[in-house]
């Protein structure tokens, strides 16, 4: 029998598995990631479920969207401090990097205001780099 959390919300087991895996990897997931992490403890999870679970999750402030140029988003735990991301262009996926450099300065066009701003590095993580060498 599902579980109803504090907000009234159901607890399944699917959306303990999803939250799960956002618990043990710790970095933004795709769908799919989600999916094949999730079903290790339970099988006949569907795509579809997962992205209704997502949708929920995201409703209820449990995770954010986080948007990549040219691809579909990712999910990540909300709340955490401000940070940027890391992409991996063998494997596509996707690790957070700790704090800010304030250091970096733009040169904004007259008149204007920046009132924030993301930044994403391209490159090969620890688990490919032997693949790309």
């Amino acid at each position: 029998m599902p579980l109803t959390a504090s907000n009234g919300t159901r607890n399944t087991k699917q959306k303990e598995a999803i939250r799960t895996a956002f618990v043990e990897t710790d970095r933004p997931l795709s769908p799919e990631e989600i999916l094949s992490y999730a079903q290790r403890s339970v099988p006949d999870l569907s795509l579809g479920t997962v992205y209704r679970n997502l949708k929920t999750m995201a409703e209820e402030g449990w995770l954010v969207a986080v948007h990549f140029p040219g691809g579909p988003p990712r999910y990540e735990i909300s709340g955490k401090e401000h940070h940027h991301h890391f992409l991996c262009n063998d494997c596509r996926k996707v690790y957070e990097l700790e704090g800010c450099t304030p250091a970096i300065k733009f040169k904004l066009p007259r008149e204007f205001r920046a009132h924030s701003h993301d930044l994403i590095l391209y490159g090969v993580c620890a688990a490919c780099v032997p693949r790309s060498a």
